[in-house]
């Protein structure tokens, strides 16, 4: 009879430890991440890759002949960078990354492509309203030399149809940067960068 007792009560505990574990598993917990220090949850294009590209292209671009020959810091316009890719890529954050790393360095001063209509419209109140001593002169807004354009090129497989225990996605990203001299049409300078990721799961498990 003690020894049926005794098994209740550690059938008892035990239950009461699984169900308070269980609670915690469940419970909300928000903290802060280490933005250099993210895991990579998935093979797909994340924050980390962001960061890497971006700063590899601006490293090529500061060390590039075609920088270095320039006078002058050169003006430059960016027309985005194309994301050929099967699921949604924020790319305008990669080019936003290039324009303030570069703008910060000297190196490049870049034209506020997303506010020209704004400014086509101070420029047309001001050639109205304003008086000779304080006028912006229309026509003097600087105008882009080069044009910076690209693609990113997503690539995916996975395993086949076949008896496994385990499924396999490879995902292949390509990304093309170009900066075109817009007077004469010529590609003034171009890279590419790829990188390739595997993430295996298994179909059984938890």
């Amino acid at each position: 009879m003690n020894r049926k007792i005794e098994i209740v009560r550690l059938g008892i505990v035990f239950s009461a430890v699984l169900l308070l574990a269980g609670c915690a598993m469940f419970r909300t917990r928000v903290k802060d991440d280490d933005v250099t220090q993210m895991p990579q949850l998935d093979a797909r294009y994340g924050p980390q890759d962001l960061r890497r590209l971006s700063q590899d292209i601006v490293a090529e671009i500061a060390a590039s002949s075609f920088l270095t020959n320039q006078q002058d810091a050169p003006i430059m316009i960016i027309y985005g960078i194309q994301p050929r890719t099967t699921t949604f890529v924020d790319t305008q954050a990669l080019t936003d990354r290039i324009k303030t790393t570069l703008t910060q360095s000297g190196k490049i001063r870049f034209v506020n492509e997303a506010r020209r209509q704004e400014l086509m419209k101070e420029q047309g109140f001001q050639a109205q309203s304003a008086t000779d001593d304080t006028r912006v002169a229309v026509g003097k807004q600087l105008g882009a030399r080069y044009m910076l354009t690209g693609a990113l090129v997503e690539m995916q497989k996975t395993t086949g149809a076949q008896v496994r225990v385990s499924k396999t996605e490879l995902m292949y990203y390509q990304l093309t940067v170009d900066i075109t001299d817009l007077e004469t049409g010529i590609v003034a300078w171009s890279t590419q960068k790829e990188f390739a990721r595997e993430k295996r799961e298994p179909l059984i498990g938890w």
